[in-house]
């Protein structure tokens, strides 16, 4: 009999993409795929054209802790969209859910646990955000990025790593380079700053721009609308406002980082061994979340920090020169990580929760 996986997150990429991750092994073995998300989330544009996949579209509301005049409607829409989750796990009745978080997650890990559905989490970031917070009662297991998260949570949890595409491994410095336009005579510094761009951090890369080209040649992923057209013609400065395919080329042509601390972006840093400077969102823009990754991430000896705070293009200067010159005992303290990238676990304990 074939076995039934429903998938579910959205509201940012970082929602979506790990399960972009999953999704080929449970095709490839022969498993009914369905994905749960909202009707115009980023999560459908992502999913809705994959082959072998069955999108289904529900309502739902932003689950927000500051006052917003939607927080008088979106309840209605919670409850409507808790409804349709919990209809379609009586119809699926899948062997397994696995969800992401994001708002959207909500009503189907309430839908799964009415009908007996077992249900795997994923936490990405050091303190579980609201949706898995209000969830985490109704699951089988939480899967974490962090150790600190699974000590956190207790025995419910289990640290495995954030699952990561397999096309992230198969980047060519040699392409990459290609694809940047750089001869590869000097190191490259990349800088991302998660899917939005990073406004603050760029302005300030982009301050220091004359004193880095002397020793690097600088590909800058600034986010959409953010490119400078005055430094289009600069060389040693290529600026995107995203990258899609020539991702894992670019990476593999990367020697040091200058980036967010989003959970997924230091996965993918430290499953490739890159030495960065982390410039985490400050607690006002956001709940802190992105502090303690980057925190964890020193802690560990596998980053730098420098506090938005304390950013202007000297410490700039000097953290990504200090970076540069002690590279190689950030990778070596990467290397010696057991757990680098968390596919392989997350899926055992899919499998395993769709057993029982």
């Amino acid at each position: 009999m074939m076995k039934r996986i429903v998938f579910t997150g959205g509201g940012t990429a970082g929602h979506v993409t790990p399960n972009l991750a999953l999704m080929p092994h449970f095709l490839d073995n022969g498993w009914d795929v369905h994905y749960v998300g909202t009707r115009d989330g980023i999560e459908r544009g992502l999913v809705e054209p994959l082959a072998g996949v069955t999108y289904h579209a529900i309502h739902s509301g932003k689950l927000r802790r500051y006052f917003d005049l939607k927080n008088f409607t979106d309840p209605i829409r919670v409850v409507q969209g808790g409804f349709e989750a919990a209809g379609l796990m009586r119809r699926l009745r899948p062997n397994v859910l696995f969800s992401k978080g994001g708002f959207v997650s909500v009503p189907v890990v309430y839908g799964a646990w009415l009908h007996r559905v077992p249900a795997v989490l994923h936490e990405s970031d050091m303190s579980p955000g609201l949706a898995n917070k209000l969830t985490i009662p109704c699951a089988q297991v939480i899967c974490t990025t962090f150790p600190e998260t699974a000590a956190m949570i207790g025995k419910k949890a289990d640290y495995t790593g954030t699952p990561l595409r397999a096309p992230l491994f198969s980047g060519d410095r040699g392409r990459g380079l290609s694809f940047l336009g750089f001869d590869g005579h000097k190191p490259v510094l990349t800088m991302t700053g998660g899917s939005s761009g990073a406004a603050s951090v760029n302005a300030v890369l982009r301050e220091a721009l004359p004193m880095l080209l002397g020793r690097f040649d600088i590909a800058h992923i600034c986010g959409r609308g953010h490119v400078d057209a005055a430094l289009s013609d600069q060389i040693g400065y290529k600026q995107m406002e995203y990258v899609s395919d020539e991702l894992p080329d670019l990476f593999a042509a990367t020697d040091i980082m200058l980036s967010r601390a989003g959970a997924n972006t230091l996965s993918e840093i430290l499953a490739l061994q890159k030495p960065a400077l982390l410039v985490p969102y400050p607690l006002g823009a956001g709940r802190g979340d992105q502090i303690l990754n980057a925190e964890s991430f020193e802690k560990r000896g596998f980053s730098r920090v420098l506090a938005q705070e304390e950013l202007t293009r000297d410490s700039l200067l000097r953290e990504l020169f200090a970076l540069h010159e002690q590279r190689a005992a950030y990778r070596k303290a990467m290397e010696s990580e057991p757990l680098h990238d968390g596919t392989k676990k997350v899926i055992e304990w899919i499998e395993k929760a769709a057993k029982v």
